[in-house]
Parts: C-alpha cells; sequence; structure tokens
C-alpha cells in the first residue's frame, strides 16, 4: 500500500529506556524511503529537540520539527481553549519549558490558577497534591498532558501520567476536562497536520492498545502495533481495539508496507 505519511511513537516502539530496539532504525529507514515520518510521544519529561538528539544519537537522524510530544501538544491546547488562565503544573521542568514557551502563563500559586495541568512527575508528592487540590477547589480546568499508566523502560515499566492524575482525581472527585496526547483527537490533528496528510492516508505504528492504537482506530488511519513495550499477546486476546497489523518488532515494518 501506499500511505502519505507515518506516525510513529518511541517508548517501547523505537527505544526502551536509552537503547534502540533492535532493527528499529532499519524499519524506520524503510518508512522514510516511502513516506513523511512524524515521531510522536505521550511524555513530556523531554521537548521536542531532546527527543531529536536522542533519536539522531541511536542512530535515527531526527530533526526537532519531525518530533511531537504531550507537552508541546498540551501547551498548544491551553494557549488555544485557555489563553488568559494561568497553569499549575504537576509535572516536570520540561513540561513546563515548552507551556512557558507557547505563551502559557505558570503559577505555584493555587489561587491564581486558571487551569491545572497533570502530567508524569517523578517528584511528586503530597506537597504537589495538595495543591493541584487546592487549585481545583474553584473552576479551574483539569487538564492532563497524556493518560498513560505506564511506561516501559529498559527493565520493565515506571508510573507514567495516570498515577498523578489519579491522585488528583481521587482527591478531588473531579474528571478531567481535557487531554493533549494520544489518543485524543488533539494529538491526532497535531501529528497528521505536521504530516500534512489525511489520517485515512496515513499509517500509525505502537506499542500500546489504549493510546496509539486507538487513536489511529478512529482516525482511520491503518494500524501497526509491536509487541516490544508493554502490550503482549494476553492483552491482545482481551482488548476491545484491534489493530491491522501485529508485528514482533518494527523491524518487520516492510511486511506492511
Amino acid at each position: 500500500m501506499t500511505y502519505d505519511g507515518a506516525v510513529i511513537d518511541l517508548d517501547g516502539t523505537v527505544y526502551r529506556g536509552g537503547d534502540l530496539l533492535a532493527g528499529a532504525d532499519v524499519g524506520i529507514e524503510a518508512l522514510r524511503r516511502r513516506t513523511a515520518v512524524a515521531f510522536v510521544s505521550n511524555k513530556a519529561i523531554e521537548r521536542r529537540a531532546d527527543y531529536a538528539r536522542k533519536l539522531t544519537d541511536l542512530g535515527v537522524p531526527t530533526e526537532p520539527g519531525e518530533v511531537l510530544n504531550s507537552g508541546a501538544m498540551t501547551a498548544d491546547l491551553l494557549a488555544r481553549e485557555y489563553p488568559d488562565r494561568a497553569a499549575l503544573v504537576v509535572g516536570e521542568a520540561p513540561l513546563v519549558a515548552d507551556l512557558e514557551a507557547a505563551g502559557v502563563r505558570v503559577t505555584e500559586t493555587p489561587a491564581d490558577a486558571g487551569v491545572v495541568v497533570a502530567s508524569m512527575d517523578r517528584s511528586f508528592d503530597y506537597e504537589t497534591l495538595t495543591a493541584a487540590m487546592n487549585a481545583l477547589d474553584g473552576d479551574a480546568a483539569f487538564v492532563a498532558t497524556n493518560p498513560d499508566r505506564t511506561c516501559p523502560v529498559a527493565d520493565g515499566e515506571i508510573p507514567d501520567a495516570a498515577g498523578m492524575i489519579g491522585a488528583i482525581e481521587g482527591v478531588t472527585g473531579r474528571e478531567l476536562d481535557a487531554v493533549a496526547g494520544k489518543p485524543s483527537p488533539t494529538a491526532m490533528t497535531a501529528a497528521t497536520n505536521l504530516l500534512e496528510a489525511d489520517p485515512a492516508d496515513c499509517l500509525l505504528v505502537g506499542d500500546r492498545l489504549e493510546t496509539d492504537i486507538e487513536m489511529g482506530e478512529h482516525a482511520g488511519m491503518t494500524t501497526v502495533l509491536v509487541l516490544t513495550g508493554v502490550t503482549d499477546e494476553a492483552d491482545l486476546r482481551e482488548a476491545t481495539v484491534e489493530p491491522d497489523y501485529v508485528l514482533d518488532s518494527l523491524a518487520s515494518i516492510e511486511t506492511v508496507l
């Protein structure tokens, strides 16, 4: 088949931790010979240039303009939907930098916050939870960078943004007003705009059913699940989301091209 673009997840698809997954560079090169490629990560703990540098260092030459991350997508969402609201951030420094680069004012004072942004935060503590709870006591919006429960790393998985989201929901009774990353329409639109392609003419490759594959399925993309990340055969048997193709790894992508 011919595709006008390919959306490729990073963690668990291209690499785990600091290591390139076997054959991922070969698979990406095969895709690039045929179509434009956009790398889309649900992590907000690094910025687009950081991801591009990491990919390049791993042998996959990449420009920042070929990468989207949930931090940048959240910044765009807040600048568009909540332009006059200050954000209280449950997250790490790169997310704050993404928000500020988009003109979003960031505050540490709950009473000043017009929106609470929840994301993966490896320093998450009781003080942070209390600040988020107090900020959401009024009419502040509640937004998340991404809904991922875990993130694949070299020796297993670590908690992702869902841990912070769940804690805040638990103490406030609030549900999210918006999610910027996959599988949201915001992420789909950002990725296909970057590729300048119609979703129906795009391929999506990822390792997670409930974010990558769900987004692709809803958008009408051709979806490819790789088994190098968080999803295994047992998960597939129980899933309600069904990828078009299942591959052992990105190295085998030519079999669906």
